[in-house]
């Protein structure tokens, strides 16, 4: 992973423009050939990127990501303040909370909990930046990548529109729709999903599990 601290200026040109004035940041390049342009706020998101595949091209004060779709990301760097790379190793990836694993394991059993007609295409569907939990298809053959939770935050959701965006690049899957799914999903993290168009399904792990509850529920 390389680490850049610089005064820069960024555009984007592709499926809209974007520019963001010269101004301090950070950059971020990983070994997967991603590359994202951070501040000093905002939290983990970035303020833009481009993901793989992609390539980035370097000339003096000037930076170019491309990718295949003709999209591009110009950095026009003023000074740089830091540089650094480091190899971080092998990912172990994500240990998954024992019930958010069983959930997984259980809807994928049942997946036309999801609606009539649903079927599995695999679970763990690999993409370039981690796997999706459930791929599969609607009953009219739509695509559909399911994100599973124990708790639905907004993190989730924003982890599930970057496979989406992803997936989407692929004619043999496109167009893919999303599925937010767990047991409680925060009032934000819904609001989120259903300006991004991602569906969103409570899931009952009881009821999975084929326990019936005796209490009474507003589907």
């Amino acid at each position: 992973m390389r680490l850049v601290i610089a005064r820069c200026q960024v555009d984007y040109a592709g499926r809209l423009t974007a520019h963001l004035p010269m101004a301090n940041r950070l950059l971020l390049v990983k070994a997967d050939g991603s590359l994202s342009v951070h501040s000093d706020d905002r939290a983990y998101k970035p303020l833009n990127w481009m993901t793989p595949p992609c390539w980035l091209t370097e000339e003096p004060g000037t930076w170019t990501v491309q990718n295949k779709a003709g999209e591009k990301l110009v950095i026009t760097i003023e000074e740089v303040m830091h540089d650094t790379a480091h190899d971080l190793g092998p990912e172990p990836g994500l240990v998954k909370d024992g019930v958010e694993a069983h959930l997984q394991e259980l809807l994928a059993e049942h997946i036309t909990t999801l609606g009539d007609g649903y079927t599995l295409v695999r679970r763990e569907f690999p993409t370039a930046i981690g796997p999706v939990d459930i791929m599969c298809r609607s009953g009219e053959g739509t695509s559909v990548a399911v994100e599973i939770k124990r708790r639905g935050e907004i993190d989730g959701v924003e982890q599930l529109t970057r496979y989406l965006e992803l997936l989407n690049r692929d004619p043999l899957l496109a167009p893919v729709q999303g599925v937010f799914a767990a047991q409680l999903i925060k009032p934000q993290a819904r609001v989120l999903a259903q300006d991004r168009g991602i569906r969103c399904v409570t899931l009952d792990y009881d009821a999975l599990r084929g326990i019936e509850s005796d209490e009474f529920r507003l589907f």
